[in-house]
């Protein structure tokens, strides 16, 4: 019977688009009311397989091949931009889906919660999970759509989206709950207090609460718990101080595989090589820097992404959140007067020298720079140049592509939704 249960609250779903994702429901009318405390484990471990995999190894990039550090054979980023950036592309069809059919996994597991006493030893742990493993994947859709519909249950009614504010503060929500659930975890491989606090410092500049912001990531800066590391030990699965959190591959024949997407066959590894560093940004790195040889490589003359060494070999940790990160949440959070210091200090770590810019738009630039030397290939930059209004500047992109179009199956099959305007 449990073999029964965990089976079909994990894996039959039936998806019919806006049916398809928003409209997801169970072959079985099993209630959650049938799962005790013994399935959680099993269904936990089914959760956070469904959030890693479920959106598609793409999506963890997505910001990268729409913010012009990834390109393709063409060689120009904007190609590629351009060409993403339409309702019937497949990877932003096939991630609205993936979010959503996670989404589904989450509330499940969330509404057994509900049921459980809390006096159970695993409950709080897995609930506090769902919550911030929902606030991520409302992260993920806001960042990209802009409005979307928040779907607290599961439900079969045809949805509305709901204003940005809304999905925001929805967030927020579910990260308080997670904080005050949550404590420390095993390995930073498994959602902890601080991976929801490090969430909520990225939500909440993304919202515009900046000072919010900063004092939340300033905590993690100034636990004991957590320093500034070497890269070589941050992407070479080597144990660090600087993961807050990070998903696994723990089978190396499944799960989503990054690093087949960024190496060439020549590399010892191999690779696919579907994307590449553009020359503008190889050179970014200055000679001192410490991060440009783990963060990109030449290989038989050809550029590639190297923070994922895997290739075709093997399956790399996804990295979510880590303490270089709040460094720059912090510096932008406080601003050019007060928040250089923490941009240099993470300057120096990297082997660089102090800067100071002189003006707050400078200063942002600067930001933006170092986020995007620290950051590359962790699937931030098009989110950042859109958050602080560099987007039509920097990536020459019109107002209407600052968000995501809605998958022109979904407007079909849901009258309820609406497109982004221009698309």
């Amino acid at each position: 019977m449990k073999k029964n249960i965990i089976g079909i609250l994990l894996g039959t779903l039936i998806l019919s688009s806006c049916a398809d994702s928003l409209n997801i429901f169970s072959h079985s009318a099993v209630s959650p009311d049938a799962v005790t405390e013994k399935d959680l484990p099993a269904l936990r471990l089914g959760m956070y397989n469904s959030v890693q995999n479920d959106p598609g190894e793409r999506a963890f990039i997505f910001f990268d091949i729409l913010g012009g550090t990834l390109s393709t054979s063409s060689g120009n980023p904007k190609d590629l931009i351009y060409g993403t950036l339409n309702p019937l592309n497949g990877y932003i069809a096939s991630s609205w889906n993936g979010y959503f059919s996670a989404l589904y996994q989450v509330n499940n597991l969330i509404s057994i919660t509900d049921n459980m006493s809390s006096t159970q030893a695993i409950r709080n742990t897995v609930k506090g999970e769902a919550h911030y493993f929902r606030a991520y994947i409302y992260f993920c859709l806001a960042s990209r759509w802009g409005d979307v519909p928040i779907i607290r249950k599961n439900t079969l009614d045809l949805v509305f989206r709901d204003p940005i504010s809304d999905v925001w503060n929805f967030i927020e929500e579910d990260l308080d709950v997670a904080i005050d659930l949550l404590g420390t975890s095993s390995s930073y491989y498994y959602v902890s207090k601080d991976a929801a606090t490090a969430l909520k410092a990225r939500v909440l500049l993304s919202a515009g609460k900046k000072a919010e912001a900063a004092a939340l990531a300033e905590e993690l800066i100034t636990s004991p718990k957590y320093k500034l590391d070497s890269y070589d030990k941050i992407f070479r699965k080597v144990l660090n101080t600087e993961i807050i959190f990070a998903f696994e591959n723990i089978a190396a024949e499944s799960g989503n595989n990054l690093g087949d997407l960024f190496y060439t066959y020549a590399h010892p590894n191999k690779g696919q090589y579907a994307y590449r560093p553009p020359q503008a940004v190889m050179d970014m790195y200055e000679p001192a820097d410490k991060r440009k040889e783990i963060s990109v490589t030449t290989v038989s003359g050809s550029n590639c992404i190297n923070k994922y060494p895997s290739g075709q070999a093997g399956r790399d940790p996804i990295i979510i959140s880590r303490l270089a990160e709040m460094y720059l949440i912090s510096a932008e959070g406080q601003g050019r007067n007060n928040g250089v210091g923490r941009l240099n200090e993470l300057r120096r770590f990297r082997g660089l020298t102090d800067i100071f810019p002189a003006t707050d738009d400078a200063y942002i630039d600067a930001i933006l720079l170092e986020r995007k030397k620290e950051l590359i290939a962790e699937n931030f930059m098009y989110h950042d140049y859109v958050r602080t209004g560099k987007a039509a500047s920097v990536l020459e992109l019109l107002p209407h592509q600052h968000v995501l179009p809605i998958p022109g199956r979904e407007l079909q099959l849901n009258p309820n939704l609406t497109p982004n305007p221009n698309y």
